[in-house]
């Protein structure tokens, strides 16, 4: 499986952000400042929002500047005294949060040609991995690579009503669609999703203690702890973007070739040392390895349907993807 790689202006390109409308004005009016009523509005939905359009882009950059646009478009309405009350700002917002991520996907995919090699979701990183339930919101990597091979309607539904739970006539209404088209594009899609990646979750303990271990392993060379982590017909998948270290510009499948791969990047890595911290990337357990202060890469693993060795190994080094990825103090 061959993720479609995106857009020539890779993600990651500054942290993430929360705008401060506080402090902004409405545009076109800038002598009034925002009510706070209506920044209190957009900045209490604002985590679904990111959370819908990250699910819908895979980059956390194309996520901030749409949510920008959103914010903008929120505050410009309310400035205008002529505009109709909004009874339902959470649909409201969601509505414009959508459109923007389709424009953007459409603009996207416009661009594919550009980027060199196989293209991973931009790890969106927080500051640990949690030993409770995870977020339903929050896609695995492994996940986010098959919905890059979905129209961008087929991903919009599927994250509404797979990921986020609408309904297919709050799904109709706010892509300007039928009920029934919505439903028919949620069973291709979620029929599409099975079939490349079965739904499954591993357990958040086993998943993290295998991560680490392949991590010591794979980074530390020790060839016969990495075999025993990796499953026979284990996939790699490396995104430098034609920037970062990247083993191959395409999947390296099978044990013995991405046991070896790794222990090459083992000796290589840089001589004055490098540390791994680990960290929760959406729903998976993710390594992050540092050199200094500097991201090298985040490397997220995928379980086999219920066992404890891995299937796939995602590595993220293009720079331009982990710029917001900071060293934990």
């Amino acid at each position: 499986m061959t993720p479609d790689p995106p857009s020539e202006r890779n993600a990651g390109s500054r942290p993430e952000r929360i705008p401060d409308p506080p402090s902004e004005r409405i545009p076109g009016r800038p002598s009034e400042r925002i009510p706070d009523a209506v920044t209190d509005a957009f900045l209490g939905h604002r985590e679904l929002l990111f959370s819908v359009t990250y699910n819908m882009l895979g980059t956390v950059a194309d996520t901030e500047d749409a949510l920008q646009e959103v914010w903008l478009a929120w505050a410009a309405r309310h400035g205008r005294p002529d505009a109709a009350p909004v009874d339902n700002p959470r649909a409201y917002l969601v509505r414009a949060a959508v459109n923007q991520a389709l424009a953007r996907r459409t603009a996207m995919s416009r661009r594919q040609e550009t980027y060199v090699g196989s293209w991973l979701p931009e790890p969106r990183v927080t500051e640990e991995v949690p030993d409770g339930a995870e977020r339903a919101e929050q896609l695995s990597m492994a996940v986010l690579v098959v919905l890059e091979s979905l129209s961008p309607l087929e991903r919009a539904v599927f994250v509404l009503h797979d990921v986020f739970g609408f309904a297919h006539p709050e799904i109709a209404g706010i892509l300007d669609r039928s009920p029934a088209a919505v439903r028919q594009l949620a069973t291709r899609a979620r029929r599409h999703v099975r079939d490349r990646r079965p739904r499954h979750r591993p357990r958040p303990d086993l998943h993290a203690e295998v991560t680490e271990k392949f991590a010591e392993a794979a980074l530390g060379g020790d060839l016969r702890a990495l075999m025993e982590v990796l499953a026979p017909d284990v996939t790699l998948w490396t995104d430098g973007g034609g920037k970062g270290p990247a083993v191959s510009l395409h999947p390296v499948r099978g044990r013995d070739r991405v046991a070896a791969v790794f222990m090459a990047v083992a000796r290589a890595l840089p001589p004055q040392g490098f540390d791994i911290r680990y960290r929760r990337v959406a729903a998976d357990p993710g390594a992050l390895v540092f050199s200094g202060d500097s991201p090298l890469a985040v490397v997220v693993v995928d379980l086999v349907p219920g066992g404890d060795t891995i299937a796939s190994v995602f590595s993220v080094t293009n720079p331009d993807k982990l710029i917001h990825v900071r060293r934990a103090r």
